[in-house]
């Protein structure tokens, strides 16, 4: 297998940001009378608003997972975007494609402007050939559509193409949009999740990939 294009999660997998997450989704659902253990909202990060939000309540009418949605997107860009560093590795690691040829695209269940606040902050607006958001469709991981999407700005098939992720919700996605996904621990994830997930090959972080990368499933 040849890999022509890489699709990159963000959240949890470039850059440290799944726990600021959770301390926001935390505010937000104890503001509205929902309290749950931080662990429990953690295991669903890596979903957008619209997967996250039916999981943890059941039977919430569309309106009111927006409005959720909208109060924890305020609360994590005013409380906690700006406390998000990049991965160590992680900037070089999209740089090694880029050198090897192969197509760098950003895909994540983020805000296009959180997109584009990470493409800024890793220093990498030189080497991404594309990015997909959750502004670009209907429905976040793991649905297939923000892989889908973003397979189809790479201009790739989905056998050129690899995903490497840090949830089992981005390897699911993959597999669903015809690809196969590496699985990064360094979103909090446990390797089991990741491996029943489908994942096939999981590293520590993105350092680790980085420094494995000629030995790594990107490699072809």
């Amino acid at each position: 297998m040849t890999v022509k294009a890489i699709l990159f999660d963000i959240d949890g997998t470039l850059v440290d940001s799944n726990d600021h997450h959770v301390r926001a989704w935390d505010e937000v659902f104890r503001a509205a009378g929902h309290a749950f253990d931080r662990r429990t909202i953690h295991d669903q990060i890596g979903k957008g608003t619209d997967m996250l939000v039916p999981a943890l309540i059941p039977g919430l009418d569309e309106a009111a997972q927006e409005k959720l949605g909208k109060a924890h997107g305020t609360a994590f860009k005013e409380r906690y975007l700006d406390r998000v560093k990049p991965f160590p590795g992680a900037s070089d690691l999209l740089r090694r494609a880029g050198e090897r040829g192969q197509r760098v695209v950003l895909a994540s269940s983020a805000s296009e402007d959180e997109l584009n606040h990470y493409i800024d902050l890793l220093g990498v607006g030189d080497v991404v050939d594309a990015g997909t958001s959750s502004d670009d469709v209907e429905s976040t991981k793991p649905a297939p559509d923000i892989f889908a999407t973003a397979l189809e700005k790479a201009g790739v098939g989905s056998d050129e193409a690899m995903v490497v992720g840090d949830t089992p919700y981005d390897v699911e996605a993959a597999k669903k949009a015809g690809m196969a996904a590496i699985g990064l621990l360094s979103g909090g994830f446990p390797e089991d999740a990741l491996r029943e997930a489908g994942a096939v090959a999981i590293y520590a972080d993105a350092a680790a990939l980085l420094a494995g990368y000629d030995r790594s499933p990107l490699a072809g």
